[in-house]
């Protein structure tokens, strides 16, 4: 039932553009591996062999960390409605920081400016897989949350800045995380 390709095709593309939530998995060398739920319009696919996605500030910062030391990353989007599928994009992450200015800007122009913005991943596609999707159970999206938007904008951009110091520099197994020069 599973198909392999070696890059998105427009199919993939529509298909990634109707989802409202996918997940991101990393891992290090050893240690923890981290699978994270991502949601909020938060991913963009640039062309058939990029994506981006906008990482928000939130109470860890494993992904970082993880690529900092490994750039394997995986995307994965379900779908959730009538159709069962579901399509995982495979490939090398690297991160954009607000440090790399011009870059940043460039990927902040495809999202517009949202509080709490932490940087933006990077992902060079080298395969994408499909596979049915039965077991996955039929849900309707109803909403996007607006707790975190509110939180960031509460604490605003210093106090952003200083959450990411105390609380996004190191991972939970104790590896830097970059956000912080």
């Amino acid at each position: 039932m599973a198909e392999q390709f070696a890059s998105l095709d427009q199919e993939h593309i529509e298909f990634i553009g109707r989802q409202s939530v996918f997940f991101v998995g990393t891992a290090g060398a050893d240690g923890r591996i981290n699978v994270s739920p991502k949601g909020l319009d938060t991913l963009r696919v640039l062309d058939v062999s990029r994506v981006v996605w906008l990482n928000l500030t939130g109470s860890g910062n494993e992904t970082a960390a993880h690529v900092l030391e490994n750039s394997r990353m995986t995307l994965m989007f379900c779908s959730f409605d009538k159709q069962p599928l579901i399509l995982r994009v495979y490939g090398q992450a690297k991160m954009v920081y607000p440090r790399d200015e011009s870059k940043f800007e460039q990927y902040l122009a495809l999202f517009g400016h949202r509080s709490g913005t932490r940087q933006f991943f990077e992902l060079d596609v080298d395969l994408v897989q499909t596979s049915c999707g039965y077991g996955v159970p039929h849900l309707e999206h109803e909403r996007e949350r607006v707790t975190l938007a509110k939180w960031a904008d509460k604490k605003g951009e210093e106090g952003i800045r200083q959450y990411w110091s105390d609380k996004n520099r190191i991972s939970i197994d104790g590896r830097p995380t970059g956000i912080i020069e």
